[in-house]
């Protein structure tokens, strides 16, 4: 193929300039459609709005700039599937795929091409196990450390002792709601609560027969793993039968502005757990301000709520974990490979968090071969209705790891017995 004189002057002038950098590609696998928008919106927004600031700012990572190319899975599993097939070849680094169902199918085919999964509070728990799960990473927490961080919260509220007392758990009937059974099981078997397991079918508006249930019964406490509707007409029901809101818990996807608001004053003092903390008051956000909401390049109006606030977060921990694997590997342009490794040799101080401008607004953690779970902590948040506020109560705290690590290895276990895996980091 010849090339004309204007092509071959232009190629001269890249050669001179010196190699150029493929954009380090971080795929959202996001969902802005269907029943779950309204909660996928914010999230995705706080994500891609992440990356946009470092392209903006500070040129990328290390020099090389950002992508985000986003898949629209409308929280399915099948879409999602697909939105990784379609992807994968744009020399992605790490996917986070947003759904526990994804999470399960993209486990063995992210696993097998070499491209790490970073599911940050949701998927499969065990797979916390880095000798087992080579490329799957879910810190700061996962839902077994999230049933036993409500489970130890009611023990807090009462002295350490709830045998007899009756814990309902509404789920949703999902990959996603039936996690934490198994866990919350254990511990009723070794505090002595009894345990009412109440699904919710998709996509949650319909709950009567369930409350209904909860009236009859009169629990002491409701844990709830919901999302999207589902919450909304969860925290609805519980204010019309005038359950008390404090003694009501949420997984962290459970615990939204969008959660309370449409129940108004009903839903003060409402909990749910909590993976960082939230709100605007950082200095991050002066340089969101200046280089994407004042120049009109942000991606939506959600800045400081809770699920903005996450997808920030996500996009902190990726570009991080990326910033260290372009230290290990001595490379900028850095493979999906090399992604991994810098996941596993992830460190999040305080010192660090101060430097990127989120002081205090998650904990401290280091990622490892044997432990790709991190520090498996959350804290509690409560829900002002008068301030429209959330606020952490308690400090970061850790799960009951007697309970939860022996789970994990034998869940761990069981799946490296059926996909012959042999166990690394010895």
């Amino acid at each position: 193929m010849k090339l004309t004189k204007l092509a071959i002057a232009a190629l001269a002038g890249t050669l001179a300039a010196g190699p150029v950098l493929a954009d380090l590609v971080f795929p959202g696998l996001h969902y802005r459609t269907g029943a779950y928008g309204p909660n996928g919106i914010p999230y995705a927004d706080g994500y891609v709005d992440y990356f946009a600031l470092l392209n903006e700012r500070d040129g990328g990572i290390g020099g090389v700039m950002t992508s985000v190319p986003e898949c629209e899975t409308a929280y399915n599993t099948e879409k999602g599937v697909e939105c990784y097939e379609s992807t994968k070849g744009m020399g992605s680094l790490v996917y986070q795929p947003l759904s526990t169902g994804i999470t399960y199918q993209l486990i063995p085919k992210a696993t097998a091409d070499g491209i790490p999964i970073l599911s940050m509070g949701y998927g499969r728990t065990s797979a916390a196990n880095g000798k087992v799960f080579s490329h799957v990473f879910n810190f700061p927490g996962n839902y077994w450390t999230g049933a036993s961080a409500v489970i130890n919260h009611i023990l807090d509220m009462n002295n350490g002792d709830i045998k007899g007392k009756k814990i309902s758990l509404l789920y949703h009937n999902s990959a996603y709601g039936r996690e934490p059974i198994r866990t919350l099981e254990a511990l009723a078997e070794k505090h002595g609560f009894k345990l009412t397991l109440l699904a919710v079918d998709h996509p949650g508006q319909e709950q009567k027969s369930q409350w209904l249930q909860i009236r009859r019964e009169r629990p002491d406490y409701v844990t709830m793993w919901g999302w999207g509707v589902m919450n909304q007409v969860a925290l609805q029901e519980a204010a019309n039968m005038r359950f008390p809101m404090e003694n009501f818990i949420g997984i962290w996807w459970s615990g939204s502005e969008q959660d309370v608001l449409p129940a108004g004053d009903a839903a003060h003092g409402y909990k749910a757990l909590a993976l960082h903390n939230t709100g605007s008051d950082y200095p991050l956000y002066d340089d969101l301000k200046k280089y994407l909401y004042d120049t009109g390049k942000a991606s939506g109006e959600h800045a400081g709520t809770v699920l903005y606030s996450r997808g920030l977060y996500a996009g902190m921990l990726a570009a991080e974990a990326a910033r260290t694997a372009q230290e290990i590997s001595g490379r900028k342009d850095i493979t999906s490979e090399d992604m991994r490794d810098g996941l596993e040799a992830l460190k999040i101080t305080q010192e660090r968090m101060a430097e990127i401008g989120l002081p205090n607004f998650g904990p401290s953690f280091e990622v490892s071969c044997e432990n790709h779970g991190g520090p498996m902590i959350s804290a509690v948040q409560q829900w002002d209705a008068k301030a429209k506020k959330w606020s952490l109560i308690t400090d970061f705290a850790g799960a009951d790891m007697d309970v939860v690590g022996r789970l994990i290895d034998e869940d761990s276990a069981a799946y490296a017995a059926e996909n012959n895996i042999t166990e690394r980091c010895n």
